[in-house]
């Protein structure tokens, strides 16, 4: 088989894959506390003909050598753990993160997850818990039935305000988990994310110190998908595509022209 059509059987697949991340990425575009994903691509190895430097004579060395390339590969996904925008909300229980950090939640088979997604609601018994698993926040924090106001500090000190009461009451602080290499976490859906061994142990700390970020109260972090950015990726994918089909033809004609030829 001749190599380019290896070549570009590569790059064909390799596009793909790209195609499906930034369509994963203009999907969740309105997914709250949702960072996207970029590919991350390598090339293959080399058929190696003339080694660089290899001796010519016995006083002269090549400048340069023959290697022929074997295609492209992706090798990973990289999660861009950049800062989202800020919208609104009416909801008390809504919380942003501003900075780095993020919300831990308490998985049912008792580890930890963590998410970005500050879109909070309450169970049966008034303990926080995100709003599409129902997973608790961690540390767990429940809010008396008779409160009638609820606030969260930028220092993640949560006070509620009961009925009757003169004063609010403070009912729990929420701590932010950081890591030293977020793009290693996994992502397993849900807007929940699991420690590995590549993004290192989790440093739990107060919101607002030593490089934690504040917690901003109803609030919620957007998506940091840039539509327009995305969709310029996706044009230059289409025509990369496009190209290496190409060659796949150009390269069927020649073996055609051959076969007719010869």
């Amino acid at each position: 088989m001749h190599p380019a059509l290896w070549i570009s059987k590569t790059g064909l697949e390799a596009q793909t894959t790209n195609l499906a991340v930034i369509s994963n990425n203009l999907a969740n575009a309105g997914t709250h506390g949702f960072k996207r994903d970029r590919v991350v691509f390598e090339d293959l190895f080399y058929q190696n003909f003339r080694q660089p430097g290899a001796q010519s004579s016995q006083d002269t060395k090549l400048p340069s050598g023959l290697q022929i390339g074997t295609g492209v590969e992706v090798v990973a996904t990289q999660k861009q753990h950049t800062q989202g925008g800020f919208q609104t909300s009416s909801t008390p229980l809504d919380m942003a993160i501003k900075g780095n950090g993020f919300f831990q939640i308490q998985m049912p088979d008792g580890t930890l997850g963590y998410t970005r997604a500050g879109n909070f609601s309450t169970d049966e018994n008034g303990q926080i818990v995100t709003s599409g698993s129902g997973f608790v926040l961690d540390p767990s924090i429940t809010i008396p039935s008779n409160t009638t106001s609820f606030d969260v500090g930028l220092d993640g000190t949560v006070t509620v305000q009961e009925q009757g009461a003169a004063a609010p009451t403070t009912i729990g602080n929420i701590t932010l988990a950081t890591f030293i290499n977020p793009a290693g976490l996994q992502s397993i859906g849900g807007n929940l994310f699991l420690e590995t061994g590549s993004s290192g142990t989790p440093t739990v700390g107060t919101p607002g110190l030593d490089g934690v970020g504040s917690l901003l109260g109803g609030q919620l972090e957007t998506s940091n998908v840039s539509s327009v950015e995305e969709l310029v990726a996706l044009i230059e994918t289409q025509r990369t595509y496009e190209t290496n089909a190409k060659v796949l033809s150009a390269v069927d004609q020649m073996l055609q022209f051959i076969n007719q030829t010869l």
